[in-house]
């Protein structure tokens, strides 16, 4: 498992997945595109909807929770990283976001 930061995601792969791992109730201020919200209590049990084959950057709000899973599913097989500094980062940069998929 790797920190990542935002400057790596603009850059990343197209075929990284992006795992929004926050609770709902945290999505109201909006999500990277194309990111898909599985939350962290939810993500072992909900693994099989990963293709192990691509990259995984997970995001929550800090860091903290999105690297806790990034360390599950790397000891499940997947190549995952975490997000340095979350949403909260990517936020205070200034960086887009999109509103969550209802």
């Amino acid at each position: 498992m790797q920190e990542v930061t935002t400057a790596d995601i603009l850059t990343a792969d197209p075929d990284v997945q992006i795992i929004d791992v926050r609770e709902v109730a945290e999505l109201s201020t909006g999500m990277i595109e194309d990111a898909v919200h599985i939350p962290s209590g939810e993500i072992v049990a909900r693994a099989a909807e990963l293709d192990k084959s691509r990259r995984i950057i997970a995001v929550c709000h800090g860091g903290g929770r999105s690297g806790r899973v990034a360390e599950a599913l790397t000891a499940l097989g997947f190549n995952a990283d975490t997000l340095v500094g979350g949403m909260s980062g990517w936020e205070a940069e200034g960086l887009p976001m999109v509103p969550p998929e209802a």
